[in-house]
């Protein structure tokens, strides 16, 4: 078993010479010293080691036994097992009679030390198999149907259950410590680091809003990710291939969420909807056509966009937009007649209207 590194066993050395007035050592499996409170020890075979290990018993050396054991000292020896498998032992220096009240609190906590090192190596292998899984789902890089299956049963994960993409934007944080703090409290969610800043997080909410669930990740995120940072949701589906799509609708809402809402930290496909859908008509002649009103709009056009889009925003209310531009009822009035007669658009016919809107939204993306 392999699990007793050369740092592990300097840490265990660390923490229980920090408590007891006693060298330790910590030997492998062969018995041979990888760390020690006496640097000059390191890599010498520890005679009472390998009687502990042989044995897989605690053996004590007194100052008869050690004269007997080449290069032995006395002191105490305690083989170390790790869920029932050996991986070396811990030696306390000292007459037996003085440091045998400390053995066994040296290998409780050189035991605990390891199991914790286990788990989180278990844990991140784990994660890392999870994340293998996310970045195929959201890249698109299907393999086989029966592949996928056997890669979500394992996983337990069931496709025909709604779920959806989260995508975190946070600067300077250790990604991977910050997937292992998450998959402590949601479970369920399997994460994958999708850039050197961002995480997508794959949930499989229960029957509850789309809004509440964001919230409620958010709340979870503030507690586990202290540094700032932005959640946006993606559009919740079901289907393997749903995946990749909520992912970038999740990627296209936090953009347009961005540049709408600078000041906000949490975003959603839900929030942005028509915007996000309209992403994919920007490029193309049917694009040029689209924004083709603003366009038209000339050396105003940065004035006057601003305009529609409070008068949008604001539902086509024209005091809550003039008060929203600080502008005057008679000024919003001429200002959209001035627009409709540049565009050579009706802003009473509902289809002009939806028309520039439209184009308002592709020309702010």
């Amino acid at each position: 078993m392999d699990i007793l590194s050369t740092e592990l066993a300097q840490d265990i050395v660390t923490r229980t010479m920090r408590i007891i007035p006693y060298n330790v050592n910590v030997m492998d499996a062969n018995g041979s010293i990888i760390a020690s409170g006496n640097p000059a020890r390191i890599g010498e075979l520890h005679a009472g080691a390998l009687l502990a290990l042989a044995k897989k018993l605690t053996v004590e050396i007194d100052d008869a036994s050690a004269r007997n054991l080449h290069g032995a000292q006395p002191g105490i020896n305690l083989p170390l097992t790790v869920h029932g498998q050996l991986c070396g032992a811990v030696g306390l220096s000292g007459a037996p009679d003085d440091v045998r009240q400390f053995g066994e609190l040296v290998r409780l906590t050189a035991e605990m030390i390891l199991e914790q090192a286990q788990l989180t190596g278990e844990l991140q292998r784990d994660s890392r198999y999870r994340e293998a899984f996310v970045l195929h789902l959201i890249n698109g890089e299907h393999a086989s149907t029966a592949d996928l299956g056997a890669w979500a049963h394992r996983l337990g994960v069931h496709f025909e259950r709604t779920h959806a993409v989260y995508l975190l934007e946070v600067e300077d944080a250790d990604l991977q410590a910050l997937q292992l703090r998450l998959q402590t409290r949601v479970p369920s969610a399997l994460t994958a680091a999708a850039g050197p800043q961002e995480l997508a997080i794959l949930d499989f909410p229960d029957a509850v809003g789309h809004d509440r669930r964001l919230h409620a990740l958010a709340a979870i995120l503030r507690e586990v990710c202290p540094q700032p940072h932005t959640l946006t949701m993606g559009i919740a589906l079901q289907g393997i291939d749903g995946v990749a799509t909520s992912y970038q609708s999740a990627k296209t809402a936090a953009r347009i969420g961005r540049s709408r809402h600078p000041q906000r930290r949490l975003h959603s496909y839900y929030d942005h909807a028509l915007p996000v859908l309209l992403s994919g008509l920007n490029t193309g002649w049917q694009s040029a056509q689209l924004r083709a009103p603003i366009e038209k709009l000339g050396k105003n056009k940065d004035m006057l966009q601003r305009t529609l889009e409070a008068w949008f925003a604001h539902d086509g209310h024209p005091a809550a937009t003039a008060e929203a531009l600080h502008i005057h009822r008679n000024t919003l009035d001429y200002r959209l007649r001035r627009i409709g007669d540049i565009t050579g658009l009706d802003l009473a016919r509902l289809e002009d209207r939806f028309l520039l809107y439209i184009s308002v939204l592709l020309s702010s993306q």
